[in-house]
């Protein structure tokens, strides 16, 4: 799993508490306390796990790399001459990474670069990379080609802005505006809660969100920043099913995509100047970066790597905080006693927030995530080490790279709080060589890591996952970095929530307040507010009413997932039996689908028939042996011959969208219709296989221009969808926009319109009046309409 450090420091790790004596893990498992398990974590960590972290991170090594920039150059090169601009760009942007600083390769890189953002007609940016070029010692016999393209580019840019001009005129204003969707608001409030919600807390369910008033569907309820975020390596490599994507565009994940600060998509890379790493879409994301925390990071990129993304989040979250902040979130609440922290043991409970008596400890403040709950008692004793041991090892690393940055040591600790009760004196041997503050920031940072399991939060984004120049568009959901949302963590789980989540990347245009009553000036106001641009807006999914507590789903979803599956992942990692209102219904539901399938139905639709009757398929035990009946006709069906058929329907599915993806879709249709077939023996219309046979096919018809029949499958599909999701589901709004999409291509205006309305309504309840997907609606509906 790509969020822990990787599989042969987890073995390395392992190995260690296997040769340990029997005391040592006894003294091990007895500890509870943050601090006592990281002094002992530190006692337990030698040389030898420093040493074997850096032979393993030699294989992710993020120097400066002359040599490999020019074979970067090369590949973008042979991508250029290909006419695979954004392929193209993305190796140059590689090589401009690695290049040094005032080498040649550097500035031919930005050269090569600025030719293919030409060709992609992102003038402003190529202008940027001839002006970075010259300033990088480009060829003086070359130069006249860059001055060439930049004449090009500015007279590009001369017109466009001229044509800026004419469309906001008064008159185009006023015609234009009629009609249109405003820009994204997020009410009343910019950050924080709404004024309908309120922070309610319980010994059950520690602090969480309730309504103070009725919330109407779509209303925002919180809008928050991430305290800390940080890129998930290497996910758009997956291959999107549907889309053909070539050789060359594979080989870039997020990280290298996208700005590691504000986690907005760039194919104008601005590096670090000290690694081959990081990489950001402006200087002054850059800059905000290495104040928070790259300074320290840079040299450690190969070893964070190893010790994946939780621990770089934690360290990132350290970092951030500062040593005042740590220092005052360790101090004892009220009366030198601090409230006891919910043990949690309830089966049903499931706080992240202990239970805390001031209603400050949420939103930016980082008391928010110190005093998040860690549930130490309840992680398994392997992870516990494993996290122990990692931080440890980190700390030594840490300690060879030289002081704090400023960024974390603003002020040197008082005599009566400058080391923590229960850190290491100077007897004692193990820590004793390194200064308080260092250690210090080793146990919050492990206290974080610990946290994370439970508390860390999937930043998504919309990847298209049509096939490659289709005239519908397709999208999924991509999971693309690991964040900590001190407010978002605020709601408590279900499996059926009343909410919905929507998240935004991207460096902010507009200036940031500062904070006047804390003293902070701009700068620190920024650092304080978290990763500009990277945005999380909850919006409620359906009227919420006063005292009614407001829910967010950790995952597991009662749509696409059956109640006992649930259960278990859920408290596999947050620790607690869901006994939600979709649990507590669904416990007598019809199950049974088969190995093989993704989804379970929902209530009152089995989803299955009889291939002779096509009457219902109930469930049913017969001599210890579990199959499916059919109560008209009695007939029966065994779970394995019923699992083989759906894997046969599957593999079909897979195998027509291939063919479509390398261009065939007469082969992929004629495929499909016999999978058809087959699957309407035994799937009623509203199985989600169903759904993605009908989707699958709508595609195939769109592509080869037949756009009745594509709309007439995608109607099957969006009915399908529809059932799993409900009718009020961002699931069924994507889908139905793909429909707008056809019956518009098809001139199917009264069709058109007449589903335009609903796709509207759901966009905006899930996604506000700001997706591009309603911008596209609007221009849609312009045309309609004449």
């Amino acid at each position: 799993m790509m969020d822990f450090p990787c599989v042969q420091w987890q073995d390395h790790v392992a190995q260690k508490w296997a040769a340990l004596d029997p005391e040592l893990k006894d003294k091990f498992s007895s500890l509870l306390e943050i601090d006592d398990v990281f002094k002992c974590a530190l006692s337990l960590t030698t040389q030898d796990d420093v040493d074997f972290v850096e032979s393993v991170s030699a294989g992710h090594s993020v120097q400066k790399d002359t040599e490999e920039a020019a074979r970067c150059r090369e590949r973008g090169n042979s991508s250029f001459k290909t006419r695979n601009y954004t392929a193209a760009a993305l190796h140059y942007s590689q090589g401009v990474c690695f290049a040094p600083q005032s080498s040649e390769q550097l500035s031919l890189c930005f050269a090569n670069r600025s030719a293919a953002l030409y060709h992609l007609q992102r003038y402003q940016e190529c202008l940027d990379d001839i002006d970075s070029a010259l300033k990088s010692g480009y060829p003086s016999h070359l130069s006249h080609k860059l001055q060439d393209r930049r004449a090009l580019c500015l007279k590009h840019v001369f017109v466009k802005e001229k044509e800026q001009e004419e469309d906001h005129g008064p008159a185009s204003q006023d015609q234009k505006g009629r009609g249109r969707v405003k820009a994204p608001s997020v009410g009343p409030f910019m950050f924080g809660i709404c004024p309908q919600a309120a922070v309610g807390s319980s010994v059950e369910k520690g602090r969480h969100l309730v309504a103070a008033e009725r919330i109407a569907a779509g209303d925002v309820i919180l809008t928050d920043r991430p305290y800390s975020c940080v890129l998930i390596p290497g996910v758009e490599e997956v291959r999107v099913k549907g889309r053909r994507r070539d050789k060359e565009e594979e080989e870039f994940g997020t990280e290298r995509r996208r700005c590691h600060w504000c986690l907005a998509e760039t194919l104008r890379a601005v590096p670090c100047d000290g690694c081959s790493y990081g990489r950001y879409c402006s200087n002054g994301c850059r800059r905000e970066a290495w104040e928070d925390h790259h300074r320290w990071e840079c040299p450690l990129g190969a070893d964070l790597t190893v010790m994946g993304v939780m621990s770089q989040l934690a360290l990132r979250v350290t970092l951030k905080a500062g040593l005042r902040n740590v220092q005052m979130a360790k101090e004892p609440i009220g009366d030198k006693h601090r409230k006891p922290e919910p043990s949690c043991d309830s089966s049903d409970s499931h706080p992240r927030h202990s239970n805390l008596p001031s209603t400050s400890y949420y939103g930016d403040s980082y008391l928010s995530v110190f005093h998040l709950l860690h549930h130490i008692n309840r992680q398994s004793l392997a992870l516990r080490f494993l996290c122990a041991v990692t931080v440890a090892t980190l700390y030594l690393r840490l300690s060879e790279a030289g002081p704090p940055p400023a960024s974390w040591s603003m002020s040197r600790p008082s005599a009566a709080t400058g080391q923590s009760q229960d850190g290491p004196n100077e007897e004692e041997g193990d820590g004793a060589d390194w200064s308080s503050e260092l250690w210090l920031l080793g146990s919050a940072v492990l206290r974080h890591m610990l946290q994370l399991r439970c508390n860390a939060q999937a930043i998504v984004t919309l990847q298209d996952a049509g096939a490659a120049n289709s005239p519908v568009q397709s999208s999924r959901e991509v999971r693309i970095a690991t964040a900590i949302f001190p407010t978002l963590s605020l709601l408590n789980h279900s499996c059926r929530p009343n909410t919905s989540l929507a998240f935004s990347t991207g460096a902010h245009t507009e200036p940031r307040p500062s904070d006047p009553s804390a003293g902070l000036s701009e700068r620190e106001a920024e650092r304080k507010h978290g990763a500009p641009g990277v945005t999380v807006t909850v919006r409620a999914a359906r009227v919420i009413g006063p005292g009614q507590e407001i829910l967010h789903c950790y995952g597991p979803h009662s749509s696409r997932m059956a109640t006992q599956e649930r259960q278990r992942l859920l408290h596999e990692q947050y620790y607690f039996l869901c006994q939600c209102e979709a649990c507590v219904h669904q416990q007598d539901e019809v199950k049974g689908e088969g190995e093989g399938t993704e989804r379970q139905p929902g209530p009152g639709d089995t989803r299955l028939r009889c291939c002779q009757c096509k009457g219902p398929l109930e469930k049913s035990s017969e001599n210890g042996e579990t199959g499916f009946v059919c109560p008209p006709c009695g007939r029966r069906t065994s779970s394995s011959e019923l699992s083989r058929r759906l894997q046969e329907i599957r593999v079909d599915l897979e195998t027509a969208v291939e063919l479509m993806e390398r261009g065939r879709p007469d082969e992929a249709l004629n495929l499909l219709q016999r999978t058809q077939c087959q699957s309407r023996l035994i799937l009623t219309e509203t199985h989600p296989l169903q759904g993605e046979l009908a989707d699958a096919t709508a595609r195939a018809y769109a592509t080869m221009g037949d756009w009745t029949n594509a709309a007439s499958h995608l109607e099957r599909s969006a009915a399908a969808v529809g059932s799993q999701y409900g009718e009020d589901s961002i699931e069924l709004g994507r889908q139905l926009f793909k429909l707008t999409q056809l019956h518009f291509n098809g001139g199917a205006r009264g069709a058109a319109l007449a589903v335009l309305p609903k796709v509207r309504r759901l966009l905006r309840l899930h996604c506000g009046p700001g997706c591009h997907e309603l911008q596209e609606l609007e221009a849609m509906e312009d045309c309609l309409r004449g």
